[in-house]
């Protein structure tokens, strides 16, 4: 590929390649750490007040159950020794009232108990508050908390009910009367729960006096600290409430901090990017957190340089068509300013031919442009299949040998096997990739040439491929320019070639096809016995298809 007149256009420095998309930590979504912080944080506190509700909740329906078999032992006993010291008469025994009120006002009765007395017939017999001479006090809470307090109670009471589901309730509510008359009915302790006539719950616990089977009266027991018990506990809970606030209060920081706040910065970063214009504006560097956040500021930053470069490439490359399309269009104003002047009819022709010339080179080089521009949208709009790369390449040489000329070099395909070699491409992208090398290969062939198109197995990086060598019989390339010859409008013209008959982009949409197919393309040139370049040799390396 040796030539007297070289046109280099070379593409800057490419910014150095980000970090391949698959070095990020892919996680489902159900198991990432972000999702497991959230849910978390958020249950963290509504667990803390599950958990207080639970305890509670026991707490409560131990101590109710607790006062209840209190009230039933003392009753009994105290049934029991009524039975004994205060019964009369037989063969039909009776309880003696009188009697029966000496030995209530004799015995030691519970601070929190009530001790009622009845006959059967229901009527009240003796009364403990009455015997000695008991009075309620109540202390009342400070005026100026005292409707506060109540309304906590309530709130909270109300609260308690419907996290339970409904009233925690266990003993259906009985006024004293039926109480006394279930007792008498039963034979047996009744327990039951109402309110008093203070409108304050109690629990009481009848227990029948007997003497053998014969109920002589019913002892009721009465506990009046069960409100106390249950604003004890409510006012328990409110260290949980509290708790469950603060936590949650906690979280919700936690969250806008570590979360929201930086999706925030990469939102308005990723605003800036777009109305930045010819400004650069940069995304947030997240990546040191190893979460999703951390992911989305990696591949936001990643996308966001690879539109910059894909900018710069347009700038340059819009840069490079200006002036290559210059070119032409000011050797085609020469001559045509030169063709008014000039009568020879010799110097007309060249003048004409020049014309001729130029024109077709600049058709050349808009359609190449044209093609290069349009090959990001197919690459992204265009979906693979399967192709038989062998015979691609066969039908491809036998097109070449139907149309060759008499002087152009011939074209020969070989392959090692005649078993198909599938790889996953767009065929008529990789089709372009394999002409373009044959046509550049025929130009820099000698008259009666050779082109030679070859197909072997091989591998690239571990994985089984498919490797394409085309070789021509022309001087080869300059060793310094095996890498540029791939840049974009990088021409060589070999002697007596045609000016113009190259643009310099069908090698580098070449290796923009093949990169994309994720494969890989490289030159070198062939070298003969006695050490001297005989040619030059492309070679096209593409991942077998699974």
């Amino acid at each position: 590929m040796a030539s007297d007149i070289v046109t280099r256009r070379a593409e800057a420095d490419a910014p150095p390649a980000a970090p391949a998309a698959d070095a990020r930590r892919g996680r489902p979504l159900a198991f990432s750490a972000l999702t497991r912080l959230i849910f978390l944080a958020n249950l963290g506190g509504l667990l803390v007040l599950i958990l207080g509700s639970l305890v509670l909740n026991e707490m409560r329906q131990g101590l109710i159950e607790a006062r209840i078999a209190s009230l039933r032992g003392e009753g009994e006993l105290i049934a029991n020794v009524l039975a004994e010291q205060a019964t009369s008469g037989e063969p039909e025994t009776r309880l003696d009232r009188d009697q029966a009120r000496e030995l209530l006002g004799q015995l030691y009765l519970p601070d929190f108990a009530r001790v009622r007395l009845y006959s059967p017939t229901g009527e009240l017999i003796a009364d403990s508050w009455r015997l000695t001479d008991r009075v309620r006090v109540r202390e009342l809470p400070p005026l100026a908390t005292f409707g506060l307090d109540l309304h906590l109670d309530d709130a909270l009471e109300a609260a308690m009910d419907r996290l339970r589901g409904g009233s925690s309730e266990s003993f259906t509510p009985e006024t004293a009367e039926e109480e006394v008359a279930s007792a008498i009915a039963t034979g047996g302790p009744v327990s039951a729960q109402r309110m008093d006539e203070d409108n304050e719950r109690v629990i009481s616990v009848s227990v029948p006096v007997q003497r053998v089977q014969r109920v002589l009266g019913v002892l009721m027991l009465e506990s009046s600290d069960v409100e106390a018990i249950v604003a004890a506990e409510r006012r328990a809970l409110a260290p949980f409430v509290a708790a469950a606030f603060v936590i949650t209060l906690i979280t919700s920081v936690l969250l806008t901090w570590f979360i929201a706040r930086p999706l925030q910065r990469l939102a308005r970063a990723a605003d800036q990017v777009r109305r930045a214009g010819a400004r650069r504006a940069a995304i947030p560097d997240l990546s040191n957190r190893h979460d999703d956040i951390g992911d989305l500021s990696r591949a936001l930053r990643e996308m966001t340089e690879a539109l910059y470069a894909r900018i710069d490439a347009i700038e340059r490359f819009a840069a490079d068509v200006s002036h290559e399309i210059k070119n032409p269009l000011t050797s085609i104003r020469s001559a045509a300013e030169t063709l008014a002047a000039v009568e020879d009819p010799a110097a007309r022709k060249r003048l004409l031919d020049v014309l001729t010339s130029d024109v077709s080179r600049l058709d050349r080089l808009i359609s190449d442009i044209s093609r290069a521009s349009r090959l990001d949208a197919e690459l992204a709009r265009e979906t693979g299949a399967p192709v038989d790369l062998r015979a691609m390449l066969r039908d491809i040489a036998d097109l070449y040998k139907a149309v060759q000329r008499d002087g152009e070099a011939d074209v020969r395909f070989d392959s090692d096997s005649d078993e198909p070699v599938t790889v996953w491409a767009l065929e008529s992208l990789l089709s372009n990739v394999f002409r373009n090398l044959l046509d550049n290969a025929r130009t820099f062939s000698p008259p009666g040439g050779a082109v030679r198109i070859a197909l072997r197995r091989a591998t690239l990086d571990g994985e089984p491929a498919a490797e394409v060598t085309v070789e021509d019989d022309g001087p080869g390339i300059p060793p310094e320019n095996l890498d540029t010859v791939f840049e974009r409008f990088y021409t060589q013209r070999p002697k007596g070639a045609a000016f113009g008959s190259h643009s310099g982009l069908g090698l580098s949409i070449a290796r923009e096809i093949v990169e994309a197919h994720r494969g890989r393309i490289r030159a070198e040139n062939r070298v003969g016995e006695d050490g001297r370049r005989c040619g030059a040799r492309f070679v096209v390396t593409l991942r077998q298809a699974p």
